[in-house]
């Protein structure tokens, strides 16, 4: 199952018999609780960084064409050869044109699953967009940290940042930004202001050198990000505070969440749509 199954089309629609297949083929009941769950989200290209990381079968954007809107709706596919047993899902990017204001709230519902459901949210983003106000990732992290600061029973997830055409600008360097630019969104969101980022999120940034023109470099340095997803069940790993439901009940559990985030009509959350 690496090259995936739409979980969730573009209009929303959840694939409960595809995903009931979907565990069954993969033996993920087996893996009791011995297993993680990630999500990418973020800019697009993102299917190129879960294929070679996870050795999954996404489609991707062809290089030649443009930028265009490849991932429609929400992928999940089972990671090969990764110990635990580890479960990924690809997100439509947040920086594409094609779906139009009235289709924001997709976005909004996707990014609330994403937070749900993953273990880790894996955020694609781009060098050349660190430290600008409308990058895609300001507004999207906006959205997650509304929703976290809601919920205080929330487990605590990982933010795992994926720096995409990493320049010359050293990499402590970038990761002060990062770390400065997150803290200052997450203090503007409202209430209870007693909260620190921290409780909620473990966060980590990693640097990928340019696929096209740096590809050696970048299957190196993507072998070693693997690397972090083997063994990430363990005290010290990815997936540190474990809280989820027996994989045996993901079918419904995964069911339930997303109609919850579809029949909730209060969710006053920002687009993540970037002007």
């Amino acid at each position: 199952m690496e090259e995936g199954m739409q979980l969730i089309d573009e209009n929303g629609k959840f694939n409960v018999d595809g995903l009931q297949d979907f565990v069954t083929a993969t033996e993920f009941a087996q893996s009791g609780l011995s297993y993680a769950i990630v999500a990418i989200i973020g800019s697009q290209r993102k299917s190129t960084l879960m294929n070679q990381t996870f050795h999954t079968k996404f489609k991707e954007m062809d290089a030649y064409n443009g930028r265009s809107q490849t991932t429609k709706g929400i992928w999940i596919a089972k990671c090969s050869d990764i110990d635990p047993f580890t479960i990924v899902m690809d997100f439509e990017g947040t920086d594409s044109n094609q779906r139009g204001e009235n289709d924001a709230a997709f976005e909004r519902q996707s990014t609330l699953f994403a937070l749900e459901i993953a273990d880790v949210v894996l955020i694609n983003m781009w060098c050349k967009d660190i430290g600008l106000e409308h990058a895609a990732s300001r507004p999207l992290l906006k959205t997650v940290f509304q929703v976290i600061k809601r919920s205080s029973k929330q487990p605590k997830k990982t933010l795992l940042f994926v720096i995409r055409d990493h320049t010359k600008t050293p990499l402590e360097r970038l990761k002060k930004f990062i770390f400065e630019d997150i803290e200052k969104i997450w203090d503007a969101v409202p209430e209870p202001e007693t909260t620190t980022l921290y409780e909620f999120f473990k966060v980590e940034i990693t640097a990928l050198p340019s696929y096209e023109f740096q590809e050696v470099e970048f299957k190196e340095q993507v072998a070693q990000l693997r690397q972090q997803f083997v063994h990430s069940t363990c005290p010290r790993g990815l997936v540190g505070d474990r809280k989820k439901v027996k994989s045996a009940s993901f079918s419904i559990y995964a069911e339930d969440i997303w109609k919850t985030i579809k029949e909730n009509k209060d969710l006053d959350l920002p687009s993540i749509k970037v002007y």
